[in-house]
């Protein structure tokens, strides 16, 4: 916490106070950890040692996968220039009239990547061309430790219309019918569970995609 504290001093307030408080944790369990070393290794505390030794490499293999896991993800992104993964939707005929009664697939999506053009085609390519409504939902996620004033929420709603408007874009020159709802706030799961009764209003045969 101290460094980070530290990394963000230039985006947080009260980062002197907050660096202070860690601060003293650090020096603190530093200083219990060296006592455990020297004064009581032989008396148990090298199960300490051993149990702390265990929860770090726990720790350090989470940290692998993530990191894994995020280099997954900018290869993703990477390859939906000119949208490749697309080539699995399938075309459709648009109808004269909308039914909001057809199958629809509520897509939550985090940005216009490739996490979202690839569950939009796995969509495609596990239950064919059932779905004839798409809807997208976007959560815009305030950070209270970052947060600025008005104009920076401003912002933001606009990246996430952006964002949210291209996979509109996308699946509508397919043929198909297709809607955005966005919210934002400090909590995505809240907003998402606030949203849904209105979408599965408006679309009552509906199944989420996350």
């Amino acid at each position: 916490m101290v460094l980070h504290w530290w990394k963000f001093k230039t985006k947080i307030k009260d980062w002197k106070k907050k660096l202070i408080i860690n601060g003293v944790g650090l020096f603190l369990t530093v200083l219990i950890l060296i006592s455990v070393i020297v004064v009581k290794f032989h008396e148990g505390g090298w199960v300490t040692l051993f149990i702390i030794a265990v929860f770090v490499g726990v720790v350090l293999v989470i940290r692998r996968h993530y990191d894994y896991a995020s280099e997954l993800i900018k290869d993703l992104n990477a390859k939906i220039v000119n949208y490749p993964e697309c080539a699995d939707i399938i075309k459709n005929n648009a109808p004269d009239k909308v039914n909001m009664h057809d199958k629809t697939a509520i897509l939550l999506v985090n940005g216009f990547n490739g996490l979202g053009i690839h569950t939009l085609s796995n969509i495609f390519k596990l239950f064919g061309g059932i779905y004839k409504n798409f809807v997208f939902v976007q959560i815009g996620v305030i950070d209270a430790g970052v947060f600025k004033g008005v104009e920076e929420v401003k912002g933001l709603q606009v990246e996430i219309n952006k964002d949210i408007d291209k996979y509109v874009e996308l699946i509508s020159s397919y043929g198909y019918y297709a809607e955005s709802f966005t919210s934002i706030g400090t909590d995505v799961v809240h907003e998402i569970i606030t949203l849904a009764p209105d979408i599965l209003t408006r679309f009552p045969n509906a199944v989420f995609f996350g």
